[in-house]
């Protein structure tokens, strides 16, 4: 596994790194989000696994790399959790998401390396940001995360 650097961090994609963050007590809160974090690595992908027969396919995944020397952790790995019951629309969802990914992207130099998750705890009033994907929910977003991520640094 490849370690990202602070230029291109690292996105997490397996369900044990989200179990493994949401598991944790939340590292800051805002009104509508909290911030996860755990120091360390995301978890490898399973290995390729030979059948049987012991007969091993020529198309078969090509041989792992051992792990480095050095086991301290390094990197940034980013996630978003934005539950359907807290943004009804997928266009709402998709532009939290947005929000997140970039307000994370921006911050990326302060913050610790290690696991990072940003969850949407609680959704924005429909009677504020009548439209799904309005500018001034995106700004409002946008502020709270610059906000939120601000104060979460090292």
């Amino acid at each position: 596994m490849t370690l990202p650097d602070r230029a291109t961090p690292g996105r997490l994609v397996h369900k044990a790194d989200f179990e493994r963050l949401l598991a944790t007590r939340s590292r800051m809160r805002s009104a509508h989000f909290a911030i996860h974090h755990v120091a360390g690595v995301p978890v490898p992908p399973p290995q390729w696994v030979a059948k049987a027969g012991g007969e091993e396919l020529s198309t078969g995944a090509a041989p792992i790399c051992p792990q480095p020397v050095d086991d301290s952790p390094g990197g940034l790995w980013f996630g978003c959790v934005v539950p359907k019951r807290h943004a009804r629309r997928a266009v709402t969802r998709n532009l939290l998401k947005r929000q997140i990914r970039g307000a994370l992207h921006r911050h990326a130099a302060a913050l610790a390396d290690g696991l990072w998750l940003v969850r949407l705890r609680a959704g924005f009033p429909t009677t504020e940001f009548i439209s799904a994907r309005s500018a001034a929910l995106a700004a409002a977003a946008a502020s709270e995360l610059d906000g939120l991520l601000g104060r979460g640094g090292r």
